[in-house]
């Protein structure tokens, strides 16, 4: 039997992400403060609510940033692929962590639609516009490198939906002030909901999968198999496996069956071929064992 392994890293072409991330970190822990000071101040549920929703995020960034640095990790003697996975792990936390928020806010908003207060609808809407441009220009930092990973994808998903939570706060605060309609704090509460609820159900669902191993979802596994197979000198494929190390990196393995007389330069190209066209789909670790046609794989349990 043969083996081969191509461990190709595409982390280098994204570590610039990590100022991407510090920056955003301080942007919005310190647009955090103001909303939750002047939100006392003025008794806004809305942006109090908002407040507890951009800490968690700022916290999230923090998580995530995290987890980008593990992605790189080496192997050790205990952790064969470093600590890779943890990546994964952060960002399903981070679903979690929202989820709970989200129902908290939603819970403080139903209760003070029951007792509308009045607010300051133009401080309301100042402070939303400053979240418009401290949130807005937080996500245009992960815009460019988000499709490279999960934890960056996440990043630039809450920071987006948070500017458009701003916009809401600052409609609402426009509407309260020329209106005096009060009660559109909580419903600005209950859009805040709405908005993040979208995003975070879609990063539960992503981060659930690739932690019980799952295709990964950047992955097709039907072009995987026509790669394979369609790579001359390869008769047959099974035993194949597709997921995630990190968010960032997939792996693959997979028995090929050859002819029986097949050369070693025959098998290394077929293997060159099938590493290359792999790498095109997105798959960095591949796995290959060989077989010769005439082996019965199933009788001896290979």
């Amino acid at each position: 039997m043969a083996h081969e392994h191509s461990h190709n890293d595409n982390t280098a072409e994204i570590t610039g992400i990590n100022n991407a991330f510090f920056i955003g970190i301080v942007l919005n822990l310190g647009y955090v403060l103001v909303q939750i000071v002047i939100g006392i101040k003025i008794n806004s549920l809305s942006l109090l609510s908002d407040s507890g929703h951009n800490f968690l995020d700022v916290a999230g960034l923090a998580l995530a940033m995290l987890a980008f640095r593990l992605s790189k990790s080496i192997s050790t003697e205990k952790y064969t692929y470093g600590y890779k996975k943890a990546s994964i792990l952060i960002s399903l936390l981070n679903a979690v962590v929202l989820l709970v928020s989200i129902g908290a806010i939603g819970y403080n908003a139903i209760l003070r639609f029951q007792n509308p207060e009045p607010l300051p609808g133009k401080t309301v809407a100042i402070v939303a516009g400053i979240g418009i441009i401290i949130n807005g220009f937080s996500a245009f930092l992960f815009f460019k490198e988000k499709a490279k990973d999960l934890n960056i994808n996440s990043a630039f998903l809450h920071l987006a939906s948070d500017a458009l939570v701003s916009l809401g706060l600052l409609i609402g605060g426009i509407i309260i002030y020329y209106t005096h309609i009060y009660w559109i704090d909580p419903l600005m509460s209950v859009f805040i909901c709405s908005i993040i609820i979208v995003s975070t159900l879609r990063l539960l669902k992503d981060s659930l999968r690739l932690s019980l191993d799952g295709v990964p979802e950047n992955v097709d596994i039907q072009k995987v198999k026509e790669v394979i197979l369609n790579t001359e000198g390869v008769k047959d494929l099974h035993h194949l496996h597709v997921w995630a190390i990190s968010t960032t990196q997939n792996a693959m393995t997979g028995h090929l069956v050859v002819s029986e007389n097949i050369s070693n330069a025959e098998l290394r190209t077929i293997k060159n071929k099938i590493r290359d066209g792999l790498e095109q789909l997105n798959i960095h670790h591949t796995t290959l064992e060989i077989e010769p046609e005439t082996l019965n794989c199933e009788e001896i349990k290979c």
